[in-house]
């Protein structure tokens, strides 16, 4: 299939793709033409990749992962790899964690059962 079709058939941008492919997410055989040929198979990864993107992983991991994922795959992912992905896991968890605690912040401070910590006096300058 042509980029085109693999942009309709996935919902990701020509140029998104063309990035997959820059960054080597994704592989295309070229025509005599210059055309860029999908494998039906791209669509698959396209979509893991889109998970993966969502999820906070760099294109440097997933260029790791997809072997290891697509097609015959060259089995699971080395332990090393595995630690860089749970790192990730663990970092959003903490981000999670910060603004569930921002987000207690203002609901207190909306519901009037909060005061700055350390008022000011308005008629005081400086």
């Amino acid at each position: 299939m042509r980029i085109g079709e693999l942009s309709k058939a996935t919902g990701v941008s020509r140029r998104a793709l063309r990035y997959y492919e820059q960054q080597g997410l994704i592989r295309s055989r070229r025509q005599e033409n210059g055309y860029r040929e999908y494998g039906p198979e791209t669509v698959d990864v396209v979509a893991f990749v889109q998970d993966l993107f969502a999820a906070g992983l760099s294109s440097r991991l997933l260029r790791e992962i997809i072997p290891c994922v697509a097609g015959n795959g060259d089995g699971p992912p080395p332990a090393e790899l595995l630690a860089q992905v749970e790192k990730v896991r663990d970092d959003l968890a903490h981000q999670e964690e910060r603004l569930r605690s921002r987000r207690q912040t203002l609901d207190d401070y909306l519901a009037n059962r909060t005061a700055p910590r350390h008022p000011r006096d308005p008629t005081k300058t400086g």
